[in-house]
């Protein structure tokens, strides 16, 4: 099923989460079994609040996932992606990961809901640097502000640019498909939404239930996300697509 709506749409759109990353090796936040969250409380370590307020835990936790996205990278599925979108199968991507590994594949057309570990800006002048700087513990600009990672803080609203990027794009999809997220977070969990009520078909793959499996058109709770691309792309990838 899936695999013939890749070869007859026109504008397919990826959206992609947590599930995605974590069979590049990355820890997730909401698992049921050992997602960050169940460790930590976001609202004291992942906020605006905290930055202000407890800078050192920030600062110590942030790094710890800088270094964890430098430890790890993409998988066949982001490789398997990118290639899509050269071929034209996918038209671009909607991601909530804040690793970079899409466009480390080499995708080009990717909105960061949530922004990017791959980089980091002054909280006080805004001035950007690469994210080596909390590799080298250096975390103050030249300013003297203190340098945070260009993701998106509990209670702070979506980067404009990519939101309104992705509103577009789900507009004019005629194929959805979400890859590895809850759909728990919003507003990102609505984009699917957006598309299905455009008259999109909507597929969810993910290893456990969401809010949202009864809008689908397809449900795929079975299969690895990097396993289903690679099937599917021995499928579906040989000639090249009109574009």
């Amino acid at each position: 099923m899936l695999e013939d709506w890749l070869k007859s749409s026109r504008h397919t759109v990826v959206f992609t989460g947590a599930g995605m990353s974590t069979e590049s090796g990355l820890p997730d936040f909401r698992s049921r079994h050992n997602g960050l969250w169940k460790k930590k409380d976001p609202s004291q370590i992942a906020s605006t609040k905290a930055l202000n307020e407890n800078v050192e835990a920030f600062i110590a936790f942030y790094r710890e996932r800088v270094l964890g996205v430098k430890e790890f990278g993409p998988h066949q599925g982001h490789y398997i992606l990118a290639k899509w979108e050269q071929q034209g199968f996918i038209r671009s991507i909607i991601t909530q990961n804040v690793d970079g590994f899409h466009q480390e594949a080499g995708s080009k057309r990717v909105a960061e809901l949530h922004g990017t570990l791959q980089k980091v800006h002054c909280q006080t002048c805004g001035r950007e640097y690469s994210s080596e700087n909390y590799v080298n513990n250096d975390f103050y600009c030249e300013c003297g502000g203190v340098l945070r990672p260009n993701i998106v803080l509990f209670g702070e609203a979506l980067p404009q640019e990519a939101f309104q990027f992705a509103l577009e794009e789900a507009e004019k999809a005629d194929l959805f498909i979400v890859l590895g997220s809850s759909l728990s977070v919003t507003p990102a969990n609505q984009f699917p939404l957006i598309a299905k009520e455009n008259g999109a078909k909507l597929v969810i793959v993910n290893m456990e239930p969401t809010q949202f499996d009864r809008y689908a058109d397809q449900v795929i709770h079975d299969k690895k996300i990097g396993q289903l691309l690679i099937e599917l792309d021995k499928k579906i990838s040989s000639p090249i697509k009109k574009v």
